[in-house]
């Protein structure tokens, strides 16, 4: 991961805020970055070549114990696929983050970042191989966050369907290059973002993420 100078700026924040971002990450294939964002700032994640998934969970800054929940988020919005204008809810109920921009619209909150054990059980590799749960606990590792403290993210652009009879298949992302979701945090947080590692989620090819935060306008 490096902090960049350069990165495109969408029509909608062009709209709102003609700021530059007060800070980007580009994430290399396979690696993974943790900050802290204020309330009320925006965080856009950003697939500059398409096709490419971004785990992203977080954590409420003054209280660590609050963190992403899928369930939660899946049972207030009551979908599975989250888009513009929904919420994602902490364990504890509390709004975290507000989706206000979403071109892509394919998400996915069932999955959990992939780690050394489903490489070995989904891909037969028995050696060591690149994985968000390993980037994730890395990146958050110093705000104190480990392993086991890693919870389901949201697997922003990848793209799962649900078969009949419950069975899930996961399909190329139907993000293009340059597409990007723009979140607004509710509270201050801790955020980990990784650009996958799983090659079947990203059509078989694992490319960069850029993220852009800008404040409020």
């Amino acid at each position: 991961m490096r902090i960049s100078t350069a990165g495109p700026l969408g029509p909608l924040m062009a709209e709102k805020n003609q700021t530059a971002p007060i800070a980007r990450y580009h994430l290399e294939p396979q690696t993974g970055a943790a900050f802290s964002v204020n309330k009320d700032q925006f965080i856009r994640v950003i697939d500059p070549e398409g096709e490419q998934v971004a785990d992203l969970l977080c954590f409420a800054r003054r209280d660590q114990q609050q963190w992403l929940s899928s369930g939660r988020t899946i049972d207030y919005n009551e979908k599975l696929y989250l888009t513009t204008g929904d919420t994602l809810y902490s364990n504890l109920g509390n709004a975290m983050l507000t989706i206000t921009f979403d071109p892509v619209g394919r998400h996915d909150f069932l999955f959990a970042p992939c780690s050394r054990e489903m490489f070995r059980r989904t891909y037969g590799l028995e050696k060591s191989h690149p994985n968000c749960q390993d980037n994730l606990a890395d990146s958050l590792g110093r705000y104190g966050i480990d392993t086991s403290r890693i919870p389901t993210a949201f697997n922003i652009f990848m793209n799962t369907e649900i078969c009949a009879g419950g069975a899930i298949t996961v399909a190329p992302p139907l993000s293009r290059a340059g597409d990007y979701i723009e979140l607004q945090a509710c509270m201050d947080l801790i955020v980990g973002v990784t650009a996958c590692a799983a090659a079947r989620c990203n059509n078989f090819r694992c490319t960069a993420i850029d993220i852009e935060i800008y404040n409020p306008f």
